[in-house]
């Protein structure tokens, strides 16, 4: 008998259950869901994507229980007791257990209870519980990349194979035939020879024994090779053949428009960063084949890096236009929207120029909304400006166009759900 050494090599590590943990999560997922919301309000942006300790009050896990009583009337001495006699009735303390351990109460010398549950939400979950229910909308499959994805498809039968593609009936349906056919001319013989072994046994000649011996033999001889034909031979067997076909991938591209124009001061341009951090994480967890495009803007667009993105200072006036004219001419030179999804998102303060917000609007209706599948516009400023009253038009007619506001930290995480939240989900 040969031993087994089984090694863990599960990323949990060992002494924990993955399972437990799971089921954990699932049955707490409001608790959780909502310590993940607060916990994004009152983050720095460097912060966002750690994990978090969850605390789920206690009376939250309880769980209910049978037991067995023990039934009937029972005698008990309490020893110490000076107060009561048979038959009265105690009150329960107050505040449940003791009073409880979650604080808020007064000091007392009396009673016990128990603090809240806390565990820790590792950085895997933590983004899991932050863009469950999420997913670009509209997201088709276009065109074949560079590198396609392949598929496994059937392909009828073929005669070699791993025996886990065997095809039990069409192979015994093969040997069967083979039988048939090989042994049709010997069984035919075989009947013959079998009638004239009766007609022989019936007549009275001198060379009928020696003609019934020979028949005899020649019928042994027929039925050997009958029983020599093998049952299954490897030329019956039969494997379902697959082959593998490229199918057309989900290539998606999402533009990122930020203004960083002078009227955007630190607290707005700190709340569209917000949105768009959650954006970029969203999509870089979420997909694998996806671009993404960052442009920043004052009077003059300039498509830039993330690190520029995120951290430049540069600032002047604002024409939200440039921003659009750059978007579109990115996509007529390198995403043709018949082979990719094509995405924007814009964050402002709504401040711009009174004679551009006009055309920012024929802009989107005339050149940037028939080629996307989605265009997301956050305003991070209270005041509704002539940039806000122009996307209003669009909002009403383009199904495919959103308009939100977020003036505070705590909106941007909610705003975003919202916005990208999967058809039928709820916000």
């Amino acid at each position: 008998m040969s031993l087994q050494q089984i090694i863990d090599r599960r990323l949990s590590g060992k002494n924990k259950s993955i399972g437990n943990r799971e089921r954990f999560l699932r049955r707490h997922k409001e608790q959780i869901r909502e310590a993940v919301k607060r916990a994004v309000d009152g983050r720095g942006i460097r912060d966002m994507e750690r994990g978090e300790e969850v605390h789920i009050p206690k009376k939250d896990l309880s769980e209910p229980v049978f037991g067995h009583g023990d039934g009937g009337v029972r005698e008990v001495v309490r020893p110490g007791n000076q107060e009561y006699v048979k038959g009265d009735r105690i009150a329960k303390p107050k505040g449940g257990q003791g009073g409880g351990g979650g604080g808020g109460g007064q000091a007392s010398d009396q009673g016990e209870g128990e603090d809240d549950f806390v565990f820790h939400l590792s950085k895997e979950e933590f983004m899991q519980v932050f863009f469950d229910d999420l997913a670009l909308p509209n997201l088709a499959r276009t065109t074949l990349a560079d590198t396609p994805e392949w598929k496994s498809q059937r392909a009828g039968f073929v005669s070699d194979g791993t025996p886990t593609n065997l095809h039990v009936v069409r192979s015994m349906r093969g040997a069967l035939g083979r039988r048939i056919a090989l042994g049709m001319d010997k069984r035919r013989e075989l009947h013959e020879l079998e009638a004239r072994e009766q007609e022989l046994l019936k007549e009275d000649r001198p060379e009928t024994p020696r003609l019934l011996a020979e028949t005899r033999e020649r019928i042994a001889l027929l039925k050997a090779r009958l029983d020599a034909i093998p049952f299954l031979d490897p030329i019956d067997l039969r494997f379902r053949a697959r082959v593998r076909i490229p199918v057309p991938t989900t290539r998606a591209v999402m533009f990122c428009l930020m203004d960083v124009s002078g009227s955007m001061d630190e607290s707005r341009k700190e709340l569209a960063k917000r949105f768009f951090i959650l954006l970029y994480l969203f999509l870089t967890r979420h997909y694998e084949k996806i671009d993404v495009v960052f442009i920043r803007h004052h009077t003059q667009a300039q498509e830039v890096d993330e690190q520029n993105f995120f951290h430049a200072t540069e600032t002047g006036g604002t024409v939200v236009s440039s921003a659009l004219v750059l978007m579109e001419q990115i996509i007529r030179e390198r995403y043709s929207p018949t082979e990719w999804n094509i995405y924007g998102a814009q964050a402002s303060d709504g401040d711009n120029w009174h004679h551009d917000s006009g055309r920012c609007r024929e802009l989107l209706a005339d050149k940037i909304l028939p080629l996307t599948r989605y265009f997301a516009y956050v305003q991070v400023a209270e005041p509704e400006q002539n940039l806000w009253e122009e996307y209003e038009k669009l909002a009403e007619d383009v199904p495919h166009f959103a308009m939100r506001k977020a003036v505070e930290a705590s909106q941007i995480y909610p705003v975003f759900r919202d916005l990208f939240k999967k058809e039928g989900a709820a916000a």
